[in-house]
């Protein structure tokens, strides 16, 4: 089990710029012990037979076809849009003409 005394822990809140009182630094002092001691047992773990990967799981471009399918007419899709011009959208300029 890893210890951490109160001088340690009062390092550490200087550190963080943490303002803890002597009730804090022994509880605190406790919990940093069982962090350190979790992150000791992750250390130990036999990684030796796990291959090396990018992601959890080994997928790579799951994408769909890119296929043309049925879609509402064009009618029915401006008919709910603020303006239509020639069978588009018409959305407010955000770009001035160049001279």
């Amino acid at each position: 089990m890893s210890t951490l005394s109160r001088k340690d822990v009062a390092h550490l809140a200087r550190l963080a710029r943490l303002a803890v009182t002597d009730e804090e630094l022994d509880l605190f002092a406790g919990q940093l012990a069982d962090v350190l001691d979790a992150v000791a047992q992750v250390g130990k773990a036999a990684v030796e037979e796990v291959p090396p990967t990018t992601h959890a799981v080994p997928m790579t471009n799951v994408m769909r076809e890119d296929v043309v399918g049925p879609s509402l007419p064009r009618e029915i899709v401006l008919a709910g849009a603020p303006a239509a011009e020639e069978g588009r959208f018409r959305v407010p300029r955000i770009l001035q003409e160049e001279a």
